[in-house]
């Protein structure tokens, strides 16, 4: 397989991977939480949360068989309520994220996946130079970029995923059960990709390893581009 065949196959793996992660970002569902059904023919509160916002959902509940079991599924029908945290400020919004998220987990996943953000705009502008004839040199860089912004990803997963942890085995929580939805699956998604991607980028820019043992590689042909 040709060199730039390679690099095209890597540049959509990245934007996939790019995709997917800016998806995990912006987006709140990376963890659904459900607390016991007490009683029926009132509302229980379901709840779904990302990096920046944690939404709230009131559910009707009629059924018997539902009551000691975990509110939901999150899907049913109720009334949603929506609010931003406030991470770096205190305030009546962040109160429940304080004392049942680990408020100082939630902060560091937000911070790392930034990190992560910021690595794959630098490795894209790497790309975009690249596509300049003669500049293939530029792979180099956008491979470490994009590797680095996908280690950036699973630290961030991670770190929620210890927050979410925290949570649930906390004797003043009020959920009982849990489960990792599609946002949590496009930052994992995106760690893969990318770091596959980048260490791909990295490989390409080597130079041409020689074809006879005898031969160094500065004596090797050239590669075709």
């Amino acid at each position: 397989m040709q060199k730039e065949t390679k690099t095209k196959i890597l540049f959509f793996v990245i934007m996939v991977g790019s995709v997917c992660m800016l998806t995990a970002v912006v987006t709140d569902h990376w963890a659904v939480l459900s607390p016991r059904v007490e009683n029926i023919n009132t509302t229980c509160e379901a709840a779904h949360f990302g990096l920046w916002r944690l939404c709230k959902k009131h559910i009707y509940i009629e059924d018997e068989e539902l009551i000691g079991k975990g509110c939901g599924p999150i899907s049913l029908p109720g009334e949603m309520n929506c609010s931003y945290f406030r991470h770096f400020t205190p305030g009546e919004d962040s109160e429940i994220f304080e004392v049942k998220t680990q408020r100082e987990y939630n902060i560091s996943a937000a911070a790392i996946a930034i990190f992560s953000l910021v690595f794959m705009i630098l490795g894209t502008l790497c790309v975009l130079g690249s596509l300049r004839k003669g500049k293939d040199y530029l792979y180099k860089p956008a491979g470490m970029f994009f590797a680095f912004a996908g280690l950036c990803a699973i630290i961030s997963v991670e770190v929620m995923r210890q927050s979410v942890k925290r949570m649930i085995e906390s004797e003043e929580t009020i959920w009982i059960e849990y489960y990792y939805s599609w946002s949590f699956a496009c930052a994992c998604a995106g760690f893969v990709l990318l770091l596959l991607s980048g260490i791909g980028l990295l490989l390409v820019s080597m130079p041409q390893m020689p074809r006879n043992p005898w031969e160094t590689c500065m004596d090797a042909e050239p590669e075709q581009i």
